[in-house]
């Protein structure tokens, strides 16, 4: 079979090639470095961690808040009991 691409197509074919073994390549040896790998995860899991204990001081919160007005509805309630009982 003969090739009847121009030069011109050759050489573009050839550049689009390295282009792709050079992306190929980079992609390769970022499979590889496992340290950056591992600090890659670190940094993932201690954002999720940060992100667990932000949501669970926000419970937290809710949870106070709520005890709270329930110990405020409460005083109010004996409140007004006991002053019905001295009419």
């Amino acid at each position: 079979m003969a090739d009847t691409r121009t030069p011109e197509e050759i050489r573009a074919s050839i550049e689009k090639t390295r282009e792709e073994l050079g992306e190929t390549v980079e992609a390769l040896a970022e499979k590889a470095d496992v340290k950056a790998q591992a600090q890659a995860k670190v940094d993932e899991t201690k954002e999720r961690l940060h992100t667990a204990a932000d949501d669970a001081k926000v419970k937290a919160q809710t949870d106070r808040n709520v005890q709270i007005g329930i110990a405020v509805a409460a005083v109010v309630v004996v409140l007004l009991v006991r002053r019905r009982r001295r009419r």
